[in-house]
């Protein structure tokens, strides 16, 4: 998340009292978030008091934001309150991802499709990246290119691999690696190349460069729905619930 803070150079990474606010600098509300930090809240009243100073912090400077929430870190009685809250707030649900995790990805169970896995490091990759972001995830292209054109957005540790076949983009896939963990993000397939195999050879190929690299094998994503079965395919399992609330 800390990558649309950085990206665009007109963002920030605020870390506020039970929270931190990540504000991208544009008025696109997926990409300005909110989180809890720290330990969990203890009961609704003080879920009520890190919220409220999420929405100071982005009231100031987007009506556009999201919250994003570990439902597993909430106990059961804030758990049940926490969706009217939010939606005092304005926040309306627009999705639930599984938090997954694989000590391993299993071995692939059909022969995958031939592709280049190659690192983000210039221009034409990072167009190409963020390119396919807007078509798989439904976003606008001029927001893509804000937050994955500039050469800024690559400097820290979100790394990109872009899939080429014959010298076409088929495939984009992001690397995190933190101290005990890889986390994988924006998994896509052009549309024309969808059930082909070609995600899951460039995520095999990107996950063991970094696995190289950082010697770290332990894999965690959040899942689409449209991702879900080839995550379990692959040897992933549910270990938590993030629900997504963005205002209207």
């Amino acid at each position: 998340m800390r990558f649309f803070g950085e990206a665009t150079g007109t963002g920030e990474i605020r870390p506020l009292d039970g929270a931190v606010a990540i504000y991208s600098g544009l008025d696109y509300g997926v990409f300005n978030i909110a989180l809890l930090h720290g330990d969990p809240p203890r009961g609704i009243e003080e879920m009520s008091q890190r919220l409220a100073r999420c929405a100071g912090y982005f009231d100031t400077r987007t009506t556009r934001w999201s919250f994003w929430m570990c439902e597993d870190a909430l106990d059961a009685a804030t758990r049940r309150k926490a969706r009217s809250l939010l939606m005092d707030h304005d926040l309306r649900p627009i999705s639930q991802a599984p938090g997954m995790l694989a000590e391993a990805l299993a071995p692939p169970v059909r022969t995958l499709p031939k592709i280049d896995c190659l690192p983000v490091t210039d221009r034409a990759s990072r167009q190409a990246f963020g390119a396919l972001t807007s078509v798989s995830f439904d976003i606008p292209f001029a927001i893509a290119t804000a937050v994955y054109e500039p050469e800024r957005a690559w400097l820290g540790g979100y790394r990109g691999f872009v899939g080429m076949v014959g010298g076409k983009t088929v495939a984009i896939v992001a690397i995190v690696a933190t101290a005990d963990a890889l986390g994988v993000y924006s998994l896509s397939t052009t549309p024309e190349c969808r059930r082909m195999g070609y995600g899951e050879a460039l995520l095999r190929a990107a996950v063991a460069a970094e696995q190289k690299r950082t010697g770290i094998q332990r894999l965690v994503l959040q899942s689409t729905d449209a991702g879900y079965s080839l995550y379990r395919r692959l040897g992933f399992r549910e270990v938590a619930k993030f629900s997504v609330y963005l205002t209207r």
